[in-house]
């Protein structure tokens, strides 16, 4: 089974050279239980709130699986929170998760929303060269959570998988067809570009059609980003 290896949250805020000034990406693990509440953890905040935060991406979870990846791409370690995430799970493909999907995290319910886009403030925080276009390419955003039920969370609670929708178009599908990425060792991942490198226009719009069908019927209640995308993608 699934398990939660860490819970982190805001160290300090950053100095940031964003429009905010600060950034609050420092994320580290803390330990004991943790409550889990509609905008996330308690004590955790986001500098940008514009971009961040909110109901449909109050909790980010990352597999230590793709840290693993990166830490062999970086040669250097990747601790649990140095992506900022919140949560870092071990045994559960975070990105083959099926959008709507619901975990069972300690007494918390929790619902997978999107995926992670990476942003200009997280480059700066890891300062590898071209960092958000090699987090794009590589197709291991993570995936953003909202909370169903509060509870609370700690380190070696199991993460459970207990729904599924049916429309099953995943957080790495989606991302794929969405900025034109697929990852080579992934067979499930459907191809996201057309022969000049561009986001396949057809593979999006048959994903959208999925996921606002799904929405439509209450199967699952698409991130107000995604419905968005979604409609845009349809027209």
């Amino acid at each position: 089974m699934a398990e939660l290896l860490a819970v982190c949250r805001v160290h300090v805020l950053l100095p940031d050279a964003g429009t905010v000034g600060v950034t609050a990406i420092d994320k580290r693990p803390v330990e004991g239980r943790v409550k889990v509440r509609p905008l996330g953890l308690y004590a955790d905040i986001q500098a940008d709130r514009k971009d961040h935060g909110g109901p449909d991406q109050a909790v980010y979870a990352y597999a230590q699986e793709d840290a693993d990846f990166w830490s062999a791409e970086l040669g250097r370690p990747v601790p649990p929170g140095l992506f900022g995430e919140n949560l870092r799970v071990r045994g559960l493909d975070v990105n083959r998760a099926v959008i709507g999907e619901r975990w069972q995290v300690g007494s918390a319910l929790l619902e997978v929303t999107q995926p992670r886009v990476p942003c200009q403030t997280f480059g700066r925080r890891l300062g590898e060269q071209r960092w958000v276009r090699r987090f794009t390419q590589a197709n291991r955003t993570g995936a953003y959570l909202r909370v169903i039920e509060n509870g609370e969370i700690g380190a070696g609670d199991a993460v459970e998988l207990v729904q599924t929708p049916v429309h099953g178009v995943t957080v790495a599908e989606w991302f794929a067809a969405r900025y034109g990425v697929a990852r080579s060792d992934d067979p499930t991942t459907v191809p996201g570009a057309d022969e000049k490198g561009r986001p396949d226009p057809d593979t999006l719009e048959k994903l959208a059609r999925r996921l606002l069908d799904a929405h439509a019927i209450g199967d699952i209640r698409l991130s107000v980003d995604l419905l968005r995308r979604s409609e845009q993608a349809v027209v």
